[in-house]
């Protein structure tokens, strides 16, 4: 296990590979650990970090820190101490929160985005978010997809108001705006079966940036990359690849995918 100690507090984090930095950042129901896959799929030519953020996993969980501005400022913290000057950034629900936000704050940080299931809006979250039991969170939101056992183990270790603080700066933020803002070449992946995020129309999907694209899932549900992990990390090695500042527009689900892994 490794950590940092940020502001007096441990933040927990994995890493794995060698090459160009990614981190990963986790959403509301787990830890680093569901990351694990994608990580390895992606280290064979970067170095991938996923972290607990602040009131999850192995991390420190005190009240003040739950803050979506606080998640942000952490990631800028660990980068800082670990040395990490560029980075392509990987997150999920609460993690492509901070992803996004991340981006729009420290844009010369970021090469690019890859961000899976992103509310782009308060009323985008489903409000059972807000008020089931991290258990029974995790059951709804995970269902019984192979692969999704390592996060289900790890809902019990947050804080609950790690989640609701996220929820309370969701509504303080229209992140529609932040994305409107980003200049950062920026992948969206949903899946076409989420109980928890609603995918935007595809009036507000077309009226984004012409660096922002997004692909949806049509056999996922809120986990992509647990629901269709080949596909996912397919097409996220298809993402590191392209050439740094390009759009992402380009980028499609190739039939090839397709046929192994129905």
């Amino acid at each position: 296990m490794s950590v940092v100690t940020l502001d007096g507090e441990i933040l927990h984090y994995e890493v794995l590979g060698r090459g160009r930095p990614l981190i990963f950042l986790h959403g509301w129901v787990g830890s680093w650990r569901y990351w694990v896959p994608t990580m390895q799929a992606a280290s064979m030519g970067y170095r991938a970090y996923a972290l607990d953020m602040w009131g999850f996993g192995e991390s420190a969980k005190r009240i003040s820190m739950y803050a979506l501005e606080n998640q942000v400022a952490m990631l800028d913290q660990f980068m800082d101490q670990l040395g990490i000057a560029k980075i392509a950034l990987i997150g999920h629900g609460l993690g492509a929160l901070v992803a996004l936000s991340f981006a729009a704050r420290f844009p010369r940080l970021v090469d690019r985005l890859m961000v899976s299931s992103l509310p782009l809006g308060a009323g985008m979250v489903n409000a059972r978010l807000k008020t089931s039991p991290l258990p029974e969170l995790a059951e709804w939101m995970l269902g019984r997809a192979p692969g999704t056992d390592s996060a289900r183990v790890e809902a019990p270790k947050a804080d609950p108001q790690a989640v609701a603080a996220s929820l309370e700066s969701l509504q303080l933020i229209n992140s529609l705006d932040v994305a409107q803002g980003i200049v950062t070449p920026c992948l969206m992946v949903f899946g076409q079966n989420d109980l928890v995020v609603q995918a935007p129309a595809q009036d507000v999907l077309a009226g984004l940036p012409e660096q922002f694209h997004s692909i949806f899932f049509e056999q996922a549900g809120h986990f992509p990359m647990l629901d269709d992990p080949n596909k996912f990390n397919r097409l996220l090695n298809d993402f590191l690849a392209l050439p740094s500042g390009d759009s992402p527009r380009q980028l499609q689900l190739k039939e090839e995918w397709k046929r192994r892994v129905r």
